[in-house]
């Protein structure tokens, strides 16, 4: 499991359904902060209605 508050972008790149989107996952958590739940991948330009099933992959830990 990839953590989504702590991965580089190129780990984001690792999960084929990301490929491509790490930087701007990247961008977007340091203009708005940590994410709080996987849904919020869909307000991240280009991802929106294709973060389905990313729940295997990735993970929001706390903190």
């Amino acid at each position: 499991m990839i953590d989504l508050n702590a991965a580089t972008a190129e780990e984001l790149d690792a999960i084929p359904a990301l490929k491509g989107h790490g930087f701007e996952i990247v961008r977007y958590r340091e203009e708005r902060g940590r994410f709080t739940s996987l849904r919020q991948l869909d307000e991240v330009p280009g991802l929106a209605g294709k973060t389905d099933g990313l729940g295997e992959a990735l993970t929001v830990a706390d903190g």
